[in-house]
């Protein structure tokens, strides 16, 4: 079993984004991506996997008990000085310390800013008239964030960075549990490393905090389901989550109900012993009769009931707005269900208004390329037997991602985001399983990658009349 990420498989990872964008570049000269996105997307690969192969390595000689904290501070540190530079960057970008197009961004920030300024009052009459149920949440946390010091951007964005390091350590405790203390590891530093969750943890938006709660989710369930002795409070804070969950994204909080009914179902009975199984589940009943239950229930009912209308509405809307793409009405959930694990592919042509996808197109690559280990991760696991023993991880992943199979955010990066880190940890899984018979697997998948990457540049362009 390796317990490390080989250079064999990071080296060509890097070889892989180069060839590609270069490929791409070459067939759509009259789109080159600019030359500042091409450096964020090299700078995102590079160090991602030159490092996961180092730190991987180096770090194995710290003890479990130093490792999550090694963990902690070098995730602190990396996202601290990401917001730093990334705060001036979008100053000069754009005149403000925001994203590009960010709509969604001014309207948490103005909605936060309310009762600081204006008082309490007049922040819940602006609630109550202008924020949706399912949006208060984030809302609520950020002016308490701002109460004490002022409503200045940086101070949201380096709480992030706390919390979005201590998810490292969370992801390390559910890999350690469920596939032992090599992955645990792999997957503590994958996520350290991805450039996905530093972009959430330099923007005013509610990602790192939902990333945060699903991950806190899986582990204090898991940890309540495995422990052997009986610990209500264990159980208690995932169910409180449930409810939290509600006022960040209604549907969210739904897949997180449904994975809890599942792992209570189908977890192994050597696992899950019997009284147990049946006293988690009648506590479980009671407290979602009592709180959340007959939200979740309609939440879930609106969902299958209008799955179809929304997507195609969605995407139809897409199709025919200025800068949009008129190929979006043909994405439906059977074109997306089989790349759900691998979408969004990389933004690597030059196209108007989507300059956050390109930003992005170096961290999308590299999850193109680990969503080959998440699925090798989860083959395994169901040719073994042994997807039982991790029904609940498995269920909020997949879960959620069944979700937005039939969302029209399917191919959205900042949707698929909140469960990006269990994706890592089951990729982190998969490394652990890698052998030398899958290198050449590991090459072939890299080409089709690639293809994939330059078909959707075609896509991209032709959808737009821009090729």
């Amino acid at each position: 079993m390796l317990t490390y990420f080989p250079k064999y498989f990071s080296t060509r990872s890097i070889i892989a984004y180069g060839v590609t964008l270069a490929l791409v570049s070459a067939l759509y000269m009259n789109r080159v991506l600019p030359l500042q996105f091409v450096l964020f997307g090299v700078v995102a690969v590079v160090t991602f996997f030159v490092f996961s192969n180092k730190l991987t390595m180096a770090w194995e000689r710290y003890s479990e008990r130093m490792f999550p904290k090694k963990l902690f501070l070098a995730a602190l540190l990396i996202r601290l000085v990401y917001v730093v530079f990334i705060y001036f960057y979008y100053i000069g970008a754009t005149g403000q310390p925001h994203a590009y197009q960010a709509g969604d961004e001014l309207f948490y920030q103005g909605a936060a800013e309310v009762w600081y300024n204006y008082g309490l009052e007049e922040f819940l009459d602006y609630m109550k008239t202008y924020v949706d149920f399912s949006d208060s949440g984030y809302c609520w946390w950020l002016a308490l964030l701002y109460l004490p010091l002022g409503p200045y951007v940086l101070v949201g964005r380096v709480v992030k960075c706390v919390i979005d390091a201590f998810t490292c350590v969370l992801l390390y405790n559910i890999g350690k549990r469920n596939f032992g203390e090599a992955a645990g590891r792999i997957g503590g530093i994958f996520y350290m490393l991805m450039p996905n969750a530093w972009l959430y943890c330099g923007v005013t938006l509610k990602e790192i905090e939902m990333a945060f709660m699903i991950v806190l989710f899986v582990e204090r369930g898991d940890l309540a389901l495995r422990s052997p002795k009986l610990k209500i409070q264990d159980l208690l804070l995932p169910l409180i989550i449930i409810g939290v969950m509600l006022t960040f994204r209604a549907a969210v909080a739904a897949v997180l109900a449904a994975a809890m009914v599942a792992a209570l179902i189908f977890t192994s009975k050597k696992q899950l012993q019997l009284w147990k199984k049946i006293l988690f589940t009648t506590l479980f009943g009671l407290w979602m009769l009592a709180t959340t239950g007959v939200e979740l229930l309609q939440e879930a009912q609106t969902l299958w009931e209008g799955r179809e209308q929304n997507q195609t509405v969605g995407y139809q809307y897409r199709s025919e707005i200025q800068g949009g793409n008129n190929l979006a009405k043909y994405a439906t959930a059977s074109v997306f269900a089989p790349l759900i694990f691998t979408i969004p592919f990389s933004s690597m042509v030059e196209v108007q208004g989507q300059e956050n996808q390109m930003m992005m197109n170096g961290a999308n690559f590299i999850k193109n390329i680990l969503s080959g280990l998440t699925i090798l991760a989860l083959f395994l696991l169901l040719k073994r037997g042994d997807w039982r023993k991790h029904v609940l991880p498995i269920a909020v992943m997949c879960g959620y991602l069944v979700v937005l199979v039939f969302s029209n955010f399917a191919h959205s990066e900042r949707f698929h985001f909140p469960v990006l880190a269990l994706e890592l940890m089951f990729a982190a899984f998969g490394v652990t399983q890698l052998t030398n018979k899958h290198k050449r697997w590991y090459v072939i998948w890299l080409v089709g990658i690639g293809v994939a990457n330059i078909a959707w540049a075609l896509i991209k362009l032709k959808g737009r009349g821009l090729a």
